[in-house]
């Protein structure tokens, strides 16, 4: 198979960059979202909108990218893509206010999420053969790297210039990207007479579907479920756009998605762990910035600091992952990573009020090799035995799958951490009575203590109050050990499906 060229070589390594560049905003804010937060004047409840108008954005475009690249070619839609992030990622920088902030992040998460599939279809078209084990490397530890340094490159900004340079930074690495791949990447023709043919109805039916999903999920624990009326009839409104939008899919000559990719075994297979890799992937980097800023206290610099840990050991075991995915089964790897991904995950759930950098150092630095040992194999049993003319569409495809796992994860994450956090506080607060001999001792001497300290407060209702606040947070601490010893169990959980995929050739073509 023939060598790509310097020039297309070139684009390639610009729809890297500009991969990374998708992916590491969808966590760049989670270590800063209280600066975010407070620049804005939103409530702490509302932050989380920064990060998910972006995701569900995303996902939104990611399957509509295959039929766009397609009809406009994959250097137009990645340039217009990466022109489009570029500009709304200034509009986020100079938001003040949080409508506005969500509204830009929705715009910069919907424009933007073209480049991620572009770019894998992309290295699978130049890189078949033996070189696409290296390339899937790369691919790998780009997509995995964003999301885990995201905290750490996000935590440094905010502290060393302000949290507009989150977004602020994108603005010239945008516009060196764009005009990279414009220039360099013409390796397929457009079809322009699909665009008279674009099913507008199946893109609305998909959006609906696709954003009341997401928002059910991530309001449904803050107002009870469908004990309330709005997110009842948002749940119903998902599930009859859900069923429109695969009416559309099965019947129209030229749908906005191809589901018949869902045929091939391990397409299949693989993007339902891509789904579950997806829940790791930004499910923990979710969690932790969330455990140290609420228990701990740390500033963004301090979160990042923590977490830099996984980015290092990605680094450091990139090489090993392209040696092992030459010498082992695949299968055999995969399963390796999703087994060491749950060990990580076992191991940080015994997070306590005072766990910090060198409790976390170890099972962080196993979560990076884990992930970089889930995500190559996976790239290649999910895309080695589909043809080359299936390629656009099933990356769309995978994409989604792997985002979609991520939002809809970081929104049952959010419901497990309200309704065991409520359960760890009953419990609390059902063993810690007026019976128990060594409860009032305690809050007498923290009376005492108060009363010395400042005369003026009441003491014996400031100390019930910091015994609540205590309770508050160690119910909060057991909330995430939980997040996370069921994050440990679906991993295990998901390892049979494993045994449902063929052997692909490392050296797969792309065909079948």
């Amino acid at each position: 198979m023939t060598r790509p060229s310097l020039r297309h070589r070139i684009g390639f390594a610009a729809t890297v960059v500009g991969l990374f560049m998708a992916i590491l905003d969808i966590q760049i804010v989670s270590a800063s979202l209280a600066e975010v937060q407070a620049g804005l004047s939103a409530a702490p409840d509302e932050a989380s909108w920064i990060q998910s108008s972006y995701l569900i954005a995303e996902i939104v475009m990611i399957p509509l990218s295959g039929f766009l690249s397609r009809a406009i070619s994959s250097r137009v839609l990645f340039t217009l893509s990466c022109a489009g992030f570029t500009v709304f990622s200034a509009a986020c920088a100079f938001a003040e206010s949080l409508p506005a902030m969500v509204v830009a992040r929705a715009l910069q998460g919907f424009v933007g999420g073209a480049m991620i599939p572009v770019c894998f279809s992309t290295s699978f078209l130049l890189y078949p053969g033996e070189n696409r084990v290296k390339v899937s490397v790369l691919i790998s530890l780009t997509a995995t790297l964003a999301p885990t340094i995201g905290p750490s490159l996000g935590g440094w900004l905010t502290q060393a210039l302000s949290w507009h340079w989150l977004f602020l930074i994108n603005l010239p690495i945008g516009a060196v990207v764009g005009v990279i791949v414009w220039l360099t990447l013409d390796i397929d023709r457009p079809e322009p007479g699909l665009l008279a043919r674009f099913d507008w109805w199946g893109l609305l039916f998909m959006a609906g579907f696709l954003g009341t999903a997401e928002y059910v999920m991530e309001e449904g624990p803050r107002w009870g479920w469908f004990d309330d009326a709005h997110i009842a009839e948002l749940a119903a409104v998902c599930a009859l756009c859900g069923g429109l939008f695969l009416w559309r899919a099965f019947t129209r000559p030229e749908p906005i998605i191809q589901l018949r990719a869902f045929g091939n075994r391990n397409f299949a297979t693989g993007c339902a762990l891509s789904c579950i890799v997806g829940v790791g992937l930004f499910g923990l980097v979710y969690v932790l910035p969330l455990f140290f800023a609420r228990i701990r206290g740390f500033d963004s610099m301090q979160i990042g600091e923590t977490l830099f840990i996984t980015g290092l050991c990605m680094f450091l075991s990139a090489p090993v992952a392209g040696r092992l995915a030459r010498l082992l089964d695949l299968r055999a790897m995969l399963a390796l990573g999703m087994v060491l991904f749950a060990l990580s995950c076992l191991w940080i759930a015994q997070l306590t009020n005072l766990s910090g950098f060198w409790e976390m150092a170890v099972p962080l630095g196993l979560r990076g090799a884990a992930l970089i040992f889930m995500f190559m194999p996976i790239n290649q049993i999910t895309f080695g035995t589909l043809a080359p003319a299936e390629i656009k569409n099933a990356a769309a495809l995978y994409n989604l799958m792997r985002n979609l796992g991520g939002a809809l994860g970081l929104a049952a994450i959010n419901s497990v951490v309200v309704w065991r956090g409520a359960a760890h506080r009953q419990h609390l607060s059902e063993n810690v009575t007026w019976g128990r001999g060594n409860v009032q001792p305690w809050l007498d001497n923290l009376a005492a203590r108060i009363a010395a300290a400042q005369p003026d407060l009441a003491p014996e209702l400031a100390a019930l109050r910091r015994l609540q606040a205590l309770m508050q947070r160690e119910a909060l601490v057991l909330a995430y050990n939980d997040v996370l010893l069921l994050m440990a169990a679906l991993f295990l959980l998901g390892l049979p499906c494993i045994a449902l995929v063929a052997r692909p050739r490392a050296a797969a073509g792309g065909g079948h």
